[in-house]
């Protein structure tokens, strides 16, 4: 049976988890906002090989994450990798509204390079971003982009774009979840960007999606 709330809690081991609707989660023991799969600058990319994609894309994904930094408040924001889409899309428009979203948040951001950012180094590390290669250790939790294998920690990652098809009567729903494999201890995250795709899943097990629907987190598991 499922479970719905605004929000969900998740606790794994010592940690809390607060999984958001809008497909971030809070870790209140840190003061740390994480998310993953942004695709800032990806209308750009398009735009670039002259598919007419909107460029507002980008400003409606800030302003959902700059209300998160509002009503959160917190000390560090993490992505999981794929900030921005990739080098065709970093035009000056895409950077401008990266930077303001910054300045009017003040929060530090932290950015685990993935596979869409990793050739964008040298530009990243002039965009107020604190920038990592390889997964890193947030107070005994494995954050990284790619699912990694860590047997003694919780792994946060992104990358899958997670989503769960669902079959209610004659309707049929795909939509977005964090994933729960408590088997691998890792929870991967959906993608937080306005213009992604996603990747069905298939729950085994003692494995939990939980979707966004309808601003509200709502827990199917086998």
């Amino acid at each position: 049976m499922p479970s719905t709330s605004a929000t969900e809690t998740l606790t794994a081991g010592s940690v809390q988890l607060q999984l958001l609707p809008e497909r971030a989660v809070y870790i209140n023991a840190f003061k740390a906002l994480l998310v993953s799969d942004v695709h800032l600058g990806k209308a750009e990319t398009f735009q670039h090989y002259g598919l007419p994609v909107s460029s507002q894309i980008n400003h409606a994904t800030l302003q959902r994450l700059e209300a998160l930094c509002t009503q959160y408040q917190p000390e560090q924001l993490w992505i999981l990798g794929d900030l921005f889409h990739g080098r065709d899309g970093m035009a000056d428009e895409v950077i401008d509204t990266w930077l303001k979203f910054l300045h009017r948040t003040q929060v530090s951001a932290h950015l685990i390079l993935g596979n869409h950012d990793r050739r964008l180094q040298d530009i990243l590390s002039q965009l107020s971003v604190e920038c990592f290669v390889e997964a890193v250790d947030l107070g005994g939790i494995l954050l990284s982009h790619e699912p990694e294998i860590s047997e003694n920690r919780l792994n946060i990652c992104g990358h899958i774009h997670p989503c769960l098809r669902l079959k209610m009567g004659c309707d049929r729903l795909r939509l977005p979840c964090f994933y729960w494999q408590a088997g691998q201890t890792r929870l991967t995250l959906p993608s937080f960007g306005e213009f992604t795709g996603g990747y069905d899943i298939t729950l085994a097990a003692g494995e939990v999606a939980y979707v966004v629907a309808e601003g509200a987190v709502v827990g199917f598991g086998k």
